[in-house]
């Protein structure tokens, strides 16, 4: 019964995992790189408190997640059980690539609403 749950919940991580690397490579969607680009700006909006739609937690959870799947250290070790160790990796990834590319997608679209992005002038300083 847990193993089958387990694999169902892995088989979700990758389904969601798939739905992002979909998302990205919509036609018309943002890119990668341009994503990627935007989070420095997206970070510096919300610290400044110029976004509402993500909070420094909500940051600091996805800059956690980055840090634990490049970690050598992990919760359930590849080293001893294989494959079956990559499964917690493979869920905070999951998670971590659809949050990534729900917050870029609304901040993209919040700056084009309030014509911001790349280049714009806050305080004297170019973003």
């Amino acid at each position: 019964m847990a193993t089958t749950t387990a694999r169902r919940f892995r088989w979700k991580a990758l389904l969601g995992v798939a739905s992002a690397a979909r998302s990205v490579a919509r036609p018309g969607s943002p890119g990668l790189g341009e994503r990627l680009a935007a989070l420095p700006r997206l970070v510096a909006a919300v610290r400044r408190g110029d976004y509402a739609g993500a909070d420094l937690k909500r940051l600091l959870l996805m800059a956690g997640a980055t840090g634990y799947v490049v970690s050598p250290v992990d919760l359930v070790p590849e080293g001893l059980l294989g494959v079956f160790g990559i499964g917690d990796d493979l869920v905070v990834v999951s998670w971590l690539a659809v949050s990534l590319v729900n917050l870029t997608d609304d901040f993209l679209a919040w700056e084009h609403e309030h014509g911001r992005g790349p280049g714009e002038v806050i305080d004297g300083e170019a973003s």
